[in-house]
């Protein structure tokens, strides 16, 4: 199996990413044949802050489980506002 048939299954999951020019948390937003669009996620914020095209042949590493990845999960999954009853905040 190729790595870009791979990584297509792991569209909009949340994953930390090598590349040959730098490593990021963020969401794989979407893979074509030949590029992917990965959302970076901003530690300090939590939030997606830029989006990059890489080149699928310049991927070194993803990383889509454990202790680092759970935890980021865990971060953002804080962050999100519930709406009561009332609808409020």
């Amino acid at each position: 199996m190729r790595m870009i048939q791979k990584l297509k299954a792991l569209e909009k999951a949340v994953v930390f990413l090598r590349w040959a020019t730098d490593a990021e948390f963020g969401k794989i937003k979407y893979v074509g044949d030949d590029f992917i669009e990965f959302d970076i996620l901003d530690m300090d914020s939590m939030e997606y802050t830029e989006t990059v095209l890489i080149n699928s042949q310049l991927i070194l590493e993803v990383m889509i489980s454990g202790f680092e990845i759970s935890r980021v999960i865990a971060e953002m999954s804080a962050k999100i506002t519930v709406h009561d009853l009332d609808g409020q905040f």
